[in-house]
């Protein structure tokens, strides 16, 4: 008898989450329709020579395509958007500003503050937050004046600032094994990291421990920015014909952040289904 009153009581707790999940899902649909792709997204995969494959419920996204007798894999993962919450430079940044005030941080010095007009010293953090100094703080009388001088266009206003994805590149040839390419895409731009070869193309994607235990032992190559400058160049252009280039750079940004939203709007589905049963 005990536990059916503690149960009764418990009740009213869950229809009040599933309330609450029901209510984001609706402000979520409002501000995005997660069923139709971004324009940048559609043009890019209509005039892509890639594949996309997209399993729902799974972070991994895979883009392949053959060019001539090589077989072409791109993966990358909504990981990256979510990891940028906890971006280390950020967190360095708002302990400092804590240790220096304690608990009375003037607001206009919290960093990524910096959304109103008239601050003066600012830069972009990765993630693409704002920081402002404490000393760059404006009196309100000098705002409107600052605010003629440094109002952004409709274009500037426009654009937002890109986040760095993560692309790995695997490029595989009949019985003459595979290159891999780690690559960030960000700002239109691809940046090279690391380029292995493996004679066995197994290795590039290892899913066993002894697979793993294999790559590990194998000698990797120097880091890309320390290769000669005109082999630096030439693997740019490589990759560069087979497509990893300034599109794919726009494209995959623009992904991530379309299959966040959509998985997060899945998993509040999901939740509220499970609470509801």
């Amino acid at each position: 008898m005990l536990a059916l009153r503690s149960l009764s009581r418990a009740l009213p707790l869950d229809q009040e989450l599933s309330a609450k999940i029901e209510s984001e899902l609706r402000m979520e649909k409002d501000i995005r329709d997660s069923d139709q792709y971004p324009p940048i997204v559609q043009e890019y995969l209509d005039n892509s020579p890639f594949e996309l494959h997209d399993t729902p419920g799974q972070e991994e996204v895979v883009l392949t395509r053959q060019y001539g007798d090589e077989t072409i894999r791109l993966t990358f993962t909504i990981a990256d958007l979510n990891n940028m919450d906890q971006d280390p430079d950020q967190l360095s940044e708002d302990q400092a500003l804590e240790d220096e005030y304690g608990d009375d941080v003037p607001i206009n010095a919290q960093s990524g503050g910096a959304q109103t007009k008239g601050t003066i010293n600012r830069g972009r953090t990765k993630g693409g937050n704002i920081n402002v100094a404490p000393e760059d703080r404006v009196a309100p009388a000098d705002r409107e004046e600052l605010a003629d001088d440094e109002s952004p266009s409709e274009e500037e206003d426009a654009e937002e600032p890109s986040f760095p994805t993560r692309i790995n590149v695997t490029i595989q040839k009949p019985g003459k094994g595979c290159m891999q390419v780690e690559t960030i895409a960000e700002d239109g731009m691809i940046q090279i990291e690391n380029v292995y070869y493996y004679q066995k193309a197994e290795l590039a994607d290892a899913q066993t421990a002894d697979l793993n235990w294999s790559k590990r032992n194998l000698y990797a190559g120097p880091p890309f920015g320390n290769l000669d400058e005109d082999l630096q160049v030439l693997l740019e252009r490589y990759l560069d014909e087979r497509g990893i280039n300034t599109s794919l750079a726009l494209f995959v940004p623009d992904y991530v952040d379309f299959k966040e939203q959509r998985e997060y709007l899945g998993w509040l589905s999901n939740l509220k289904s499970f609470i509801d049963a």
